[in-house]
């Protein structure tokens, strides 16, 4: 028979140079060579590089694609079988899919996670014998939780229903990894329950690393970027309260980007703007920018919700046709070295956060307020008041999800909306996909465990429905 090797127990650390965006490397099960690679403040150092270069492989990849390929605000054109993620746009995927989708967004982010929390294990005793670099290994280590936090959130919109979609989120979620499972390990999944405790337990241990700590621009994880991310989560388990209150400490100091700013902080991502934490892209890939200009556009329904002058529209045409500009930069000004730089935290994202928080607290007047920056920065200050005035209090959470889906389009946040807030999925009549509608619940809202994993791993359970 044939012996498979489960993704989770066979990853492993291997040797690399220390620097190199390849420090850390996936190898087959048997050759650890970690305690030695990560002994010392430059080893963790080097180790942190390679766990940003994986983490990038994901945020490059098929992962945030996938909740704008499942929406219902993205168009493929020319839709074939040969096109890019097209299973997931038809809801066709298959746990056979181990290069495509299914497979590579389970493998990478497992991968990412892997290099995050050997950081965390070794992290202690590098500290303990290098007192004097004691406050650098605690750096490392805080953005190594954020980093193990953000993959097990990740890994678990993709293969799990919501938080709500139960009472107590007792449904079945990810594997929970405090340690990279060894080659006899077999984990099985917990509940979604579990999976944002770690999550959460991970950000809480982060931000408090990182409360002295200065800031290193935005293409590492701050606590700015901590707070932001513990918004997002406390959002989704629909921690009203814990949602305004982590947006509002992210968002100190920091003001919306506006008039030239705000295309450049996507087609000039080296300029100063609202971002809090991003990727960066030079010498790296342009998978997205292939995929905007190849396979996707803005679909009709997304384009019909924009105001005439909506600065937002700006990233959203080329040439007059319908066209996603927010991974294609500026090439005269950041140079051809300069691949795709998603982002995982900005501003924006934060006021839409309190916003939605705080219609659901019953407290309009300060999702007024939040809401109100972005209007007039769409367009101007007489527009937010002229919608704001036509808006009651009843319609007031409807406005605020339609700016969500405004202002994060392209950003890896649509699907993943549309299931937390428990709608039917539904998409324009003349969409390319056989899918026009799904309604809420549903088992296709979430992806297959790969065969391969469930081979490897009898212990894994399988996802009803989607998993043959």
């Amino acid at each position: 028979m044939k012996k498979y090797i489960s993704v989770l127990s066979s990853i492993a650390i291997a040797v690399g140079i220390s620097g190199c965006s390849d420090f850390l490397e996936v190898m087959p099960k048997g050759k650890v060579t970690t305690p030695s690679f990560l002994s010392s403040p430059d080893g963790l150092k080097g180790a942190l590089v390679g766990t940003y270069s994986k983490l990038y492989a994901v945020y490059d990849g098929d992962f945030l694609r996938y909740p704008d390929v499942a929406g219902n605000m993205l168009s493929i054109v020319n839709a074939s079988e040969s096109s890019s993620m097209i299973s997931q746009y038809n809801f066709t995927s298959n746990e056979d899919e181990e290069i495509g989708a299914v497979g590579k967004i389970w493998t990478s982010v497992f991968e990412a996670m892997a290099n995050a929390n050997n950081i965390i294990q070794y992290e202690p005793e590098v500290a303990a014998q290098y007192p004097l670099q004691a406050a650098d290994c605690e750096r490392i280590l805080a953005e190594a939780l954020y980093i193990r936090a953000l993959c097990h959130l990740d890994v678990c919109l993709c293969y799990a229903q919501p938080y709500n979609y139960t009472p107590d989120a007792s449904h079945l979620g990810v594997p929970v990894l405090y340690k990279t499972p060894g080659p006899d390990d077999n984990e099985s999944r917990k509940s979604v329950a579990e999976v944002y405790t770690l999550i959460c337990d991970d950000l809480t241990r982060a931000e408090q690393l990182l409360a002295d700590k200065t800031p290193r621009g935005q293409y590492y994880v701050s606590l700015a970027a901590v707070r932001a991310l513990h918004s997002r989560v406390s959002l989704y388990m629909e921690k009203w309260q814990d949602a305004i209150d982590y947006a509002a400490s992210a968002m100190a100091g920091k003001t919306l980007s506006t008039g030239q700013a705000y295309s450049d902080m996507y087609r000039n991502p080296m300029a100063d703007s609202e971002v809090i934490f991003r990727f960066d892209g030079t010498d790296m890939g342009s998978k997205h920018r292939t995929f905007y200009s190849d396979t996707a556009v803005p679909a009709d329904t997304l384009m019909t919700l924009f105001d005439d002058g909506d600065i937002r529209t700006q990233v959203l045409h080329k040439d007059g046709a319908r066209y996603c500009m927010k991974y294609e930069p500026d090439l005269n000004r950041v140079g051809i070295d300069h691949g795709d730089e998603p982002i995982v935290s900005r501003l924006s994202e934060l006021y839409l956060n309190a916003a939605e928080a705080a219609c659901m607290l019953s407290d309009y007047t300060a999702a007024r307020g939040y809401i109100k920056p972005i209007l007039e920065r769409a367009i101007d200050t007489q527009y937010a008041d002229d919608v704001l005035a036509a808006t009651s209090d009843a319609q007031l959470l409807d406005l605020v999800r339609k700016e969500r889906v405004k202002e994060l389009c392209f950003e890896g946040h649509n699907f993943f909306d549309i299931v937390r807030w428990k709608m039917d999925l539904v998409r324009e009549s003349n969409t390319t996909s056989v899918v026009k509608r799904i309604d809420y619940p549903s088992d296709y809202f979430v992806l297959p465990i790969s065969r391969y994993e469930l081979n490897a791993n009898l212990n894994m359970q399988p996802n009803p429905t989607v998993n043959k």
